[in-house]
C-alpha cells in the first residue's frame, strides 16, 4: 500500500485519521507514489491551536533573531536545491530546468523576506497638528493561511508563508493535495533552521479543508492562488469572518504579434531561434502551458498570422512530453 503523506502540527509530523485520499501521481509514469489524506475541520482546529500557542511568542521575537532563522532557511534551501528540484520534477512533472526555476523563484522571496527590518518600518509625521505627531506602526496580525495550487509546488508557498512569518505571523499552509512532498520538504527544511514549533504548519485535502480555513474565526488573513471559481468561493467565504482575503485566479492571456515581428523566410531551426517564434512557444508551452501567465490566444497582424501559423505547425509536430531525465 503506498505512503499517505503526513501533516505537520507544531514540529511533530502526523498521519492524520481521514476517510478520504488523493492518489498522489507520478506524471512521468502514471505510477502512484502516495495518498494525500483529505483533512477537515478537526485537522485545521489542531493546527490552529498550535499556531495560537506559538503566537505570542514568535510575535514578539525580535525582528533581527526573525530574520537570522530565515537567513538560514535560505542556506538550507540552496543547500537542498537540487533535491527540492528533483521533488517537483517526481509530483509535478515539469522539466528540470523549469523546476529549477520554481525552486529558484521561491528562494528570492526568502531573500526579501530576510530583510524583515525593513519591511517592518513605519511612518512618522512629525507636526500633523499644533502639538501632535501622526505614527504609524506594522504589527502581525496573527494566524495566517494560505492555499496553493499544483503548477507551482515551491514557488508559490514560498511567495506567502517566509513574509508572513518574518513579520511575526504564525502561518497554516494547505498546498495542493496532487503536489503535498515539496511542500513537506519545505517545512521541514523550516524547522531544521531553527523556527519554533507552531509558527509554520501543514494540513492537506481538498474541499473541506480550504472552506475549515476560509472560516475559522481565528485565522485572521488568507491567500489563495487557484483557479478563479475557486477563487471567487474562497473570497466569499472568507469574508464571513471579516478575513483579509487575497485570491488570485486565472487568466487569459494574449500575445499580440505585429508583421515587423516575424521574418517570412524562417522555417524549421531557423525559425525555432528567431526571438519572436520562441517567445510564443515557450509562453505557451512552457511548464506544459499549466501556469497563469501562459500564452493561450495568439493575434497575428496582417502577414504575421499566415507565417506564425505556419512555423508553429512545424515546429509543434516535433514536441513531445519527457520526463526528468532530460534537462530542459
Amino acid at each position: 500500500m503506498t505512503e499517505i503523506v503526513p501533516i505537520l502540527i507544531g514540529d511533530r509530523w502526523v498521519v492524520p485519521d481521514c476517510d478520504a485520499f488523493t492518489p498522489v501521481h507520478r506524471p512521468a509514469t502514471g505510477q502512484i507514489i502516495a495518498r494525500t489524506p483529505h483533512c477537515g475541520t478537526a485537522q485545521v482546529e489542531v493546527a490552529v491551536q498550535a499556531a495560537k500557542a506559538a503566537f505570542p511568542s514568535w510575535s514578539r521575537t525580535p525582528a533581527p533573531e526573525r530574520a537570522r532563522v530565515l537567513f538560514r532557511y535560505r542556506e538550507l534551501l540552496e543547500s537542498h536545491f537540487e533535491e527540492l528540484a528533483q521533488i517537483i520534477c517526481r509530483e509535478n512533472g515539469k522539466t528540470l530546468d523549469e523546476a529549477r526555476g520554481d525552486v529558484r523563484r521561491g528562494v528570492e522571496v526568502v531573500e526579501l523576506a530576510c530583510g524583515v527590518g525593513q519591511l517592518l518600518k513605519g511612518e512618522v509625521l512629525p507636526e500633523l497638528a499644533t502639538g501632535i505627531d501622526g505614527m504609524a506602526t506594522r504589527e502581525p496580525v496573527g494566524i495566517c493561511a494560505g492555499i496553493t495550487p499544483f503548477n507551482f509546488p515551491a514557488m508559490v508557498p514560498m511567495w506567502m508563508y517566509p513574509l508572513a512569518i518574518a513579520c511575526g505571523n504564525c502561518f497554516l499552509l494547505k498546498p495542493s493535495e496532487k503536489v503535498p512532498y515539496t511542500a513537506n520538504r519545505l517545512a521541514e527544511l523550516f524547522l531544521e533552521a531553527g523556527l519554533p514549533a507552531g509558527v509554520l504548519n501543514v494540513v492537506h485535502g481538498s474541499r473541506e479543508v480550504v472552506e475549515a480555513l476560509c472560516l475559522h474565526p481565528e485565522i485572521a488573513a488568507l491567500s489563495f492562488v487557484g483557479s478563479s471559481p475557486v477563487a471567487r468561493r474562497v473570497y466569499e467565504l472568507a469574508g464571513q469572518t471579516g478575513k483579509r482575503c487575497q485570491a488570485a485566479g486565472g487568466a487569459k492571456n494574449t500575445l499580440l504579434v505585429m508583421p515587423d515581428a516575424v521574418d517570412s523566410g524562417l522555417l524549421g531551426e531557423a525559425a525555432a531561434a528567431d526571438s519572436t517564434l520562441k517567445a510564443v512557444l515557450q509562453s505557451a508551452f512552457g511548464c506544459a502551458g499549466q501556469r497563469c501567465m501562459a500564452g493561450s490566444l495568439l493575434l497575428g497582424i496582417a502577414d504575421a498570422c499566415d507565417d506564425l501559423r505556419d512555423q508553429i505547425a512545424q515546429y509543434d509536430a516535433n514536441m513531445y512530453a519527457h520526463s526528468l531525465v532530460h534537462q530542459s
